[in-house]
């Protein structure tokens, strides 16, 4: 049975997704909640969150992601980065997951991505799940209802946690499968309850359609100075790395905390919502974010809370590292009700040094910004993947390969122009560990990262005297009133110099190791740009 608004040419029968039970399309965030409780999917929490945990998977499955090889895509995927899944067996995939969900009850989303109508993606959403429903509307952004009445969807994601793939019949890795197939416009996705694969999934689909239009797709926040969306700045980072805290700053507008573009128009958002991390999350230090743990309809996932009184624990990492509050921009009060931006003045590539060598914040050419930004050098955290307990340093490529579908050289090049074009100032800024490696250092003050961010947004910072860093080759401030002259010479944090220097050395030697495999692939101002 058909229940909500959709349009009456577009519904899954007439996708050819047939006798299942109950459809409810559309609905919206009062009756999903309504529908997950009843559903006995979580309990409401204070305020009218929805409080659910993910099972076992409470981080992304990045290994379980394939891309079906057919001949549109054949010769521009990345396959040493995504897994190739045959036309035959996603078909059998296919089938057998539309076997599974008859008879069963689903939810429907119609939304888009991307708050650029030129550039925007029409995506279809179904879910087993009615709590998945409620969080990929809060995370895609939603049309007016009148528009869902000739909605036509572009491709289609249906997510089915109670189906397990066979790795046998299906050319799959495990019984958990992410598979994309671009000509058939499917994405399926069985055996995770992990919501995030939502929304990733839509973000690689973007991530390989808009470089063909001369749009660069970025994993970054941005944000832009009151009253002047031309002052626009993009935050790359991985997870944990602080795209979501440091963008959320009270003194500009937010433009989005995750995924964007950067078209020859300027800056927009592919979301319509936030999904942070809520692990030692603090009203005094985010009041903002943590204010959207008690508001209505907020997706809280995987957090330890009282059973008696619904008090969240916010220090508990009991069931994961990675523990996550999902909800609308426009909860946060200075979010844009646009989601557009313009061309970037600045560009901030964030890493997690988990060896304590990097600097606080270093000014980059544009070679150097291509270098790294290729490089990807920063730590994964606990959580955020399968399997990370400790905060592990790595090399991710775009800081997002697991959403890459094509080469790094693609994104990379179309950054380089774009900065080349708008004259935008670059910056490295490490929010990991100071005076020490994890384990014997400690994190990057907050207050300090802040401090120089702003001077850096502000034009302020490039007026300071800088100077050459002689392992790395970028330039770092000297001194900045209010931020410890210390900190920005990371050597100096170091009780045992020595130590330091054989850390430092023994990064450069990965980063050398690392970038040889782009050698090939970019132009010689890059070249004279690598480490080591």
């Amino acid at each position: 049975m058909t229940i909500g608004r959709v349009n009456p040419a577009q519904t899954l029968d007439a996708q050819g997704i047939t006798g299942l039970g109950n459809v409810y399309y559309n609905y919206l965030e009062p009756a999903l909640v309504e529908a997950a409780v009843a559903r006995g999917e979580g309990h409401l929490g204070k305020g009218g969150a929805f409080l659910c945990t993910t099972g076992q998977f409470t981080g992304r499955s990045p290994k379980d992601k394939h891309v079906v090889r057919t001949p549109g895509v054949e010769n521009t995927i990345w396959w040493e980065n995504n897994a190739a899944m045959t036309p035959e067996a996603f078909d059998r995939l296919y089938t057998d997951m539309l076997e599974h969900m008859k008879g069963r009850d689903y939810f429907v989303q119609d939304l888009y991505a991307g708050a650029d109508p030129e550039h925007r993606l029409d995506v279809r959403v179904v879910t087993e799940l009615a709590w998945h429903n409620l969080f990929i509307r809060h995370l895609l952004r939603r049309p007016e209802r009148a528009e869902l009445e000739s909605f036509v969807p572009e491709f289609t994601i249906i997510n089915c946690p109670s189906f397990k793939a066979d790795p046998a019949k299906h050319s799959c890795r495990s019984d958990t499968v992410i598979a994309l197939n671009f000509e058939k416009k499917l994405i399926l996705i069985g055996n995770t309850e992990y919501a995030g694969e939502n929304k990733k999934s839509v973000f690689t689909l973007l991530n390989y359609i808009l470089p063909g239009k001369g749009v660069m797709a970025m994993h970054c926040s941005a944000n832009h100075a009151i009253g002047n969306p031309n002052d626009t700045a993009v935050f790359f980072g991985l997870s944990g790395t602080g795209k979501t805290t440091l963008s959320a700053d009270p003194s500009r507008i937010l433009i989005g905390d995750d995924e964007h573009g950067w078209s020859d128009k300027g800056t927009f958002n592919f979301e319509g919502g936030c999904y942070a991390k809520t692990i030692n999350l603090s009203a005094e230090a985010e009041p903002e974010i943590y204010a959207t743990t008690h508001r209505f309809g907020t997706v809280i996932e995987n957090m330890v809370y009282d059973p008696e009184t619904f008090e969240l624990d916010f220090t508990d990492s009991s069931l994961t590292e990675n523990m996550r509050c999902a909800y609308p921009l426009d909860y946060i009060s200075n979010a844009s009700p646009t989601g557009l931006g313009g061309q970037p003045k600045n560009v901030i590539l964030l890493t997690c040094d988990a060896y304590g060598v990097l600097p606080p914040i270093a000014r980059l050419t544009p070679a150097q910004a291509m270098y790294h930004f290729l490089s990807g050098f920063t730590s994964k955290t606990p959580g955020t993947e399968r399997g990370i307990v400790e905060p592990t340093p790595t090399f991710s490529t775009c800081f997002g390969a697991p959403f890459m579908p094509r080469r790094p050289e693609v994104y990379g090049k179309l950054l380089q122009e774009k900065i080349r074009t708008t004259g935008a100032s670059c910056w490295l800024v490490n929010t990991g560990w100071t005076g020490g490696a994890f384990g014997t250092g400690k994190r990057m003050p907050i207050r300090a990262t802040r401090a120089l961010l702003t001077a850096a947004l502000d034009g302020s910072l490039g007026d300071v005297e800088f100077r050459k860093d002689p392992n790395f080759g970028f330039e770092v401030p000297v001194a900045l009133p209010g931020v410890d002259t210390q900190l920005l010479d990371p050597r100096e944090t170091w009780a045992d110099k020595a130590a330091y220097d054989a850390q430092a050395q023994k990064l450069i030697g990965m980063f050398s190791k690392n970038f040889a495999q782009y050698v090939d692939h970019i132009d010689d101002d890059v070249k004279a740009a690598a480490i080591g």
